[in-house]
C-alpha cells in the first residue's frame, strides 16, 4: 500500500498567529505560530510575518502546504512555505469553522 504524501488543501487563519491546516487526509491542524513568527532573528524569513497584516492577508496555499505569498503574484519559489511533513505533525483539532455557519 502507497503512503499517503501530506497535502494541504485549505488554510484559514485563527487570532494570534493561530494556523489551522485542513490536510487531503481530512484532518485539520492547528498550530499557533506566534513563538516562530515573534521569536524570529530580525532579517530572517519569518521576521517578515511578525506584521499582522502580512501574516493575515498573505495566508495562503501553495506548493500543496501552509504559504505566505508575501509578493502576492503567487510564485511558488517566492513565498514562505512549510513543509507539509510538518504540517502533517501538527496538532489535530476539530473544525474552527464547523459552528461559523
Amino acid at each position: 500500500m502507497a503512503e499517503l504524501i501530506p497535502s494541504v488543501v485549505q488554510v484559514v487563519s485563527g487570532e494570534d498567529y493561530i494556523v489551522y491546516a485542513y490536510l487531503n487526509d481530512g484532518t485539520i491542524r492547528k498550530k499557533d505560530m506566534a513563538p516562530v513568527v515573534l521569536g524570529a532573528v530580525p532579517g530572517s524569513v519569518f521576521a517578515k510575518l511578525a506584521d499582522k497584516n502580512i501574516f493575515y492577508n498573505t495566508l495562503t496555499v501553495m506548493n500543496e502546504t501552509v504559504a505566505w505569498d508575501i509578493n502576492g503574484d503567487r510564485n511558488p519559489r517566492k513565498c514562505i512555505d512549510i513543509d507539509p511533513y510538518s504540517v502533517y505533525e501538527w496538532e489535530v483539532v476539530k473544525d474552527p469553522l464547523a459552528n461559523k455557519i
